[in-house]
């Protein structure tokens, strides 16, 4: 264990899911530290001001949204949600409050670490460009200074709709956003109601950048809960 090993506080009430996590990520090289319920939580990642928060929702003292709440009122890490509640309504509300992420129990230790290693990358490098304010995926280059979207070698026309919600995606990329913070920032408040606009632009968007459409490698759904641009 090093100074530069990645802290993480687990936020989880059942023991034997925290040392699953402890055991598992101490072995990645993170340095773990535990809370069993939501207020000793947020006062561990007051304290440890860990690089990554990992929350369940279901903790005996609180709701694991209003944990949520209470640390996006004064920090912007990493929050990845654990949790046995899988209906999308649950994985929305803790989207809206601000999680990065979102696994439903049982999980794989694999792609937790997966998950992390995004959310760690999107942190540290804040929006999702270079030093030239390009943006590089697979084949998909966006150029943000000259509002430029290349795939391979050929250059996309995109409406200005249709690069502001890539731009959005490209700003939080790796991040699950919902439809309904899509929709706000794109088209404003008044249109949060109105998916069937952002259906129709995600797939005027996966026809310009996407080789297979029905098969998108960049633009992914996060089913019934919103997108992903996959980095």
């Amino acid at each position: 264990m090093t100074n530069t090993d990645p802290v993480v506080v687990v936020i989880e009430d059942d023991p034997a899911i925290r040392l699953f996590l402890r055991t598992g990520l101490s072995a990645h090289r993170f340095k773990v530290f535990e809370a069993e319920r939501g207020q000793q939580g947020i006062i561990e990642a007051g304290v440890r001001k860990p690089d990554l928060i990992i929350l369940d929702l279901g903790l005996p003292d609180m709701d694991g949204v209003e944990v949520i709440k209470s640390i996006r009122a004064w920090s912007a890490m990493p929050i990845i949600i654990l949790s046995a509640r899988s209906s999308e309504q649950h994985k929305i509300d803790a989207l809206d409050a601000g999680a990065d992420d979102y696994l439903t129990k049982p999980f794989g230790l694999g792609e937790l670490l997966a998950r992390i290693r995004v959310a760690l990358r999107h942190s540290a490098s804040g929006p999702a460009q270079d030093e030239g304010g390009m943006f590089v995926t697979g084949a998909l280059k966006v150029d943000l200074l000259k509002r430029q979207v290349f795939v391979g070698d050929n250059e996309i026309h995109l409406t200005p709709i249709q690069y502001r919600l890539l731009s959005l995606l490209i700003k939080n990329a790796g991040k699950v956003l919902t439809h309904q913070y899509i929709l706000k920032e794109v088209w404003g408040p008044s249109y949060k109601d109105n998916s069937h606009y952002l259906r129709i632009y995600m797939s005027q968007l996966r026809q310009k950048l996407e080789t297979d459409p029905t098969q998108p490698q960049y633009l992914l759904t996060e089913s019934g809960v919103g997108y992903r641009l996959k980095v």
